[in-house]
């Protein structure tokens, strides 16, 4: 092992591993191997005139846990090394990843301003580009994110931001980064990335001109179905002039118990999510065999419409594939209940199989219409591959074809 890999000094000379590992831990007094967990609300100060030096940011130091906390910095500071963020950038913690998307967006637009978003997404997400921005008096445009002249059309002259995932939830689109960075830049608008389905592990959305990134902790970070929490990476620049104050001011704050567990759940997520990949991409093959299946899909899949687009701009194709049980809800909810070892649910990035039917859950309160618009059947499924053997959850799904017809 080299000199380089064994420095405390510069976590940034570790490799990915090393970094997922040792990143932003903080030991105290004590030595602990495992991180401490510092579960309090508040700080105090060694005399009057430091309290206020803090309060005036003239002095480093712990205010309130609603604003920072160690362990909720550690976690920060972890995760800005796996996402190998550039040196101008911050990572700030947030109670779920709703929250994240939440303050990305209204920490920074006003009455007036106008937000382009693609339409393919998580339905909270929807609800608050669609639905909540309006309310508000921002001006939102839904538009087919795979289309850049549709990006192009949408702009306005008090466009102010760009908002998308990719690939999206739950029908695998993705979006050309670069190309709409580019052009969200040359309006003087900001590019907004849920990264959540790629992850830090396969995308890298700041290389390729994103100016803030969302995520939702509870999914590959965790990656055990036990605590909510969100994230955002953005310039310190952004922070300093709008988000910082928003974050502040509204409390989505993330609580140090479950930033320790994420802190914790960080140390494997790369050796998670790679072999979850693996097992995707053994998965896909065997479902385009299968008899009753159709429209399986996987960014990385050569059937795939953008596969080209997926590996110009993500180094895996992640852990999600989608199918049709053919023969509409019926038959689709008929598989889904003769499932024995896949469980139903509407989370993802679990080290357990999860099978989700977005049409009657996660996309539910979208209209008929746009569901179908969208790609999303009522015979569709999102399947978040875990860590079991990917022949037995061949093995089950098979079974399910079977005994649900």
């Amino acid at each position: 092992m080299s000199d380089d890999i064994k420095s405390k000094a510069d976590p940034k000379s570790w490799r990915a591993r090393t970094r997922a590992v040792r990143g932003g831990t903080l030991r105290s007094q004590h030595g602990e191997t495992s991180e401490a967990m510092f579960l309090t609300s508040g700080f105090v100060y060694p005399n009057a005139g430091s309290a206020e030096r803090r309060f005036k940011n003239e002095e480093p130091g712990y205010i309130y846990s609603r604003f920072n906390n160690p362990t909720v910095a550690a976690f920060e500071e972890r995760l800005l090394l796996l996402e190998d963020a550039p040196d101008d950038v911050e990572c700030r913690g947030t109670a779920t990843g709703l929250a994240a998307v939440h303050a990305s967006i209204f920490g920074h637009l006003s009455a007036g301003d106008h937000v382009v978003s693609a339409r393919a997404l998580f339905g909270g997400c929807r609800y608050i580009i669609e639905e909540l921005a309006p309310r508000l008096g921002i001006q939102s445009t839904l538009i087919d994110g795979r289309d850049l002249n549709a990006w192009e059309a949408a702009i306005r002259p008090n466009t102010k931001a760009f908002f998308l995932e990719t690939p999206s939830n739950p029908t695998l689109e993705i979006c050309d980064l670069r190309a709409i960075a580019r052009l969200a830049h040359s309006v003087g608008a900001l590019l907004i990335v849920d990264n959540v389905f790629a992850s830090p592990i396969f995308q890298k959305p700041f290389e390729l001109g994103a100016d803030i990134v969302v995520y939702s902790a509870t999914k590959h970070m965790d990656g055990q179905g036990r605590v909510l929490g969100g994230a955002i990476l953005a310039k310190k620049d952004l922070f300093a002039d709008k988000l910082g104050v928003f974050l502040r001011n509204t409390g989505p704050s993330l609580s140090p118990f479950n930033a320790w567990v994420l802190l914790k759940g960080l140390e494997t997520m790369d050796l998670r999510v790679r072999q979850q990949a693996a097992n995707a991409v053994d998965l896909i093959g065997f479902l385009k065999s299968q008899k009753g299946i159709a429209n399986a899909r996987y960014p990385f899949d050569e059937t795939h419409p953008q596969v080209a687009l997926a590996k110009g701009q993500m180094s895996g194709g992640g852990t999600i594939v989608t199918f049709e049980v053919e023969g509409g809800r019926e038959a689709a909810f008929n598989f889904a209940n003769a499932l024995e070892l896949i469980d139903i649910s509407n989370n993802l990035g679990d080290a357990k199989s999860l099978l989700t039917h977005p049409d009657t859950t996660t996309h539910a309160r979208l209209p008929e219409e746009e569901r179908r618009t969208l790609g999303i059947t009522e015979g569709m499924f999102r399947l978040s591959v875990g860590l079991e053997d990917p022949e037995d959850i061949k093995d089950d799904i098979a079974r399910a074809l079977k005994s649900g017809r």
